[in-house]
């Protein structure tokens, strides 16, 4: 396997959260020894931005955060949480608008407010010329639609942990958003393997999901983004690539998705 200085970027990595307080530090120093200098930290609710802005400010040039409510941190008071982090967007630069989207797969309760919430979050999006990272669980076509209702151009993001059809990177292609594939793609069973090359390669960004969805052999385990490279290392052999081509043609997909604002 190739190794050495390949540079990667990991798109999608809650590297803040409770799982790593006891080895945070060396755990981004392991992932930059592996050559993984980018990381991207969606938010997950207002209880976690502190923590968040606490790592970056110790990795200011590694650690790059983006502001979102999940959809399964979305409940009542929906609207005040998102009056809250709307005022930090004006206060401080983010990289992206995320996680945000809608999730059918733990509870519907909160359906409605789920798509209402992602609504307004997909209205910060262009406001502020950032992409949005959508998630999607159990609600892929439900998100595509509602990323349809505002796409005029200006849109621009990922369909992150992406295991839909066909179909579905069609429309996604047409939306002018790329997909996420993170440690999944190692799984024996998860049709990725059979998916990846129907795939525009120009779609195509790396993710971890850290401290979720290790990759084999850590199946099971928790997930860091120094992994990347064994997340890439199936890709590039389902694609039939080099390592060296797959980390140019997923840096240069994830870079056109977080360019600077305008």
């Amino acid at each position: 396997m190739e190794t050495g200085q390949i540079n990667w970027i990991d798109t999608h990595c809650h590297l803040y959260v409770r799982e790593f307080d006891h080895d945070r530090e060396e755990m981004i120093n392991r992932a930059i020894k592996a050559g993984v200098n980018q990381m991207y930290l969606p938010n997950i609710d207002a209880d976690t931005v502190a923590d968040m802005w606490d790592l970056v400010r110790k990795f200011p040039d590694n650690c790059h955060p983006m502001l979102g409510l999940h959809p399964t941190s979305v409940k009542e008071n929906y609207s005040d949480v998102l009056d809250q982090m709307e005022a930090d967007l004006t206060n401080r630069k983010y990289a992206g608008i995320g996680e945000t989207g809608t999730d059918l797969y733990w509870d519907t309760t909160y359906r409605k407010e789920q798509e209402a919430a992602f609504h307004r979050q997909i209205e910060w999006a262009i406001q502020y010329d950032l992409p949005v990272i959508i998630h999607s669980r159990s609600s892929l076509e439900l998100s595509i639609d509602i990323v349809r209702e505002h796409q005029q151009g200006r849109l621009r993001g990922i369909f992150h942990c992406f295991s839909g059809e066909p179909s579905h990177v069609d429309e996604i292609q047409e939306l002018g958003f790329k997909v996420g594939i993170g440690g999944v793609v190692t799984f024996k069973k998860s049709g990725l393997d059979t998916l990846l090359p129907v795939i525009p390669r120009e779609l195509i960004v790396l993710e971890t999901d850290s401290p979720f969805l290790a990759p084999v052999p850590y199946r099971g385990k928790r997930n860091e983004s120094a992994w990347i490279p064994l997340i890439a290392a199936k890709v590039a052999e389902v694609l039939q690539i080099s390592l060296n081509e797959l980390s140019d043609l997923t840096r240069q997909n994830a870079e056109e998705v977080f360019r600077k604002p305008s």
